[in-house]
């Protein structure tokens, strides 16, 4: 059955992006917009978590302009809910010099769209680039960010990185401080390393399974606000192709919520990791999805699971179903 309803498509959409404007996106997400050190709230029976506000408040308070810290990063090292982001942004609206926030895979976008020379020169004009969900699954952009800041540390660059731990890989090759040291190459002693322990405080299973939608219901809950997308999930996967992942942020800018008829399990990795990218993109706008078909927590396989692309879907998994809640 038809969905009814007169709904805007992504897949008519084609951003066109200049540089300074995706400069102009590398801001905190707007659920973060009123975070700071005086509303974070560490809890008690983790005392991590005391420390690393502490050490954060402090840590640029003397460095506000290049150059003038000994150890010019923090790395931020712990598991989902523990309030990495909150503090990498409370950091960042602390700085009172030029400064640039956004997802690892936001700058190796960016890089890849501008060019590493030019990113490189771009960047170095800003003062602290804060990097949140560091990724080291994937061995070409680690290499490309490795050289990016190195070569901005000589620059005098601040920097602050959080990871992007999944709580089931807790003790099972989690993201440590350790892998980051050997994969960072010469810039590992510029990061100061603060372990962040404690529970999700949103309690949110990384398991999570949304429910998959009639096209009733679907058609429902799309005419319930005012801008609302729909596409077909095979259409959407194939104009993601052909859309740099840098414009992700603008492909969705302006829609209140997104449908996606006819989702199914991937049988291609790359579109996987397209759409993985897509809804980073959707989760930093708040902007809620659901579809028909198979359900959103559902689309990548087993094999997708336990591969080298782990972290990034389990982590997809666990927005999706936020974003369909």
């Amino acid at each position: 059955m038809a969905i009814k309803g007169s709904f805007l498509e992504l897949c008519a959409r084609e951003p066109i992006v200049s540089a300074q404007q995706m400069l102009a996106d590398l801001v905190p997400p707007r659920e973060f917009r009123d975070a700071s050190f005086e509303t974070y709230r560490p809890a008690p029976s983790f005392s991590s978590q005391q420390e690393a506000l502490d050490t954060l408040r402090e840590g640029f308070r003397k460095a506000k302009t290049k150059g003038s810290r000994a150890i010019p990063g923090f790395y931020l090292d712990g598991g989902f809910g523990v309030g990495k982001t909150h503090l990498l942004v409370a950091l960042y609206m602390s700085f009172k010099g030029k400064k640039l926030f956004g997802s690892f895979l936001a700058y190796t976008s960016l890089i890849g769209a501008l060019g590493f020379a030019e990113a490189m020169r771009l960047f170095s004009r800003y003062d602290l680039i804060c990097i949140d969900e560091f990724e080291l699954d994937d061995p070409g952009n680690t290499m490309i960010m490795s050289r990016l800041l190195n070569d901005l540390s000589t620059k005098g660059v601040l920097f602050a990185a959080t990871s992007n731990t999944p709580p089931n890989a807790l003790g099972e090759g989690r993201f440590a401080a350790e892998d980051f040291r050997r994969e960072i190459l010469g810039i590992s002693a510029n990061f100061e390393i603060l372990r962040i322990d404690g529970d999700d405080y949103r309690h949110r299973p990384v398991d999570g399974h949304s429910e998959t939608q009639t096209s009733e219901q679907l058609s429902s809950w799309l005419n319930q606000v005012e801008v609302a997308s729909l596409d077909s999930f095979d259409a959407l996967l194939k104009h993601l192709s052909t859309i740099h992942p840098a414009k992700f942020a603008r492909l969705v800018q302006g829609i209140d919520r997104i449908g996606l008829d006819g989702a199914h399990k991937f049988v291609d990795q790359a579109d996987a990791l397209r759409f993985v990218a897509f809804v980073d993109r959707a989760y930093e706008a708040q902007i809620s999805i659901r579809s028909t078909g198979v359900p959103l927590t559902d689309l990548f396989t087993p094999e997708m699971i336990a591969g080298g692309y782990r972290k990034k879907y389990l982590r997809a998994i666990s927005r999706l179903h936020a974003l369909a809640e």
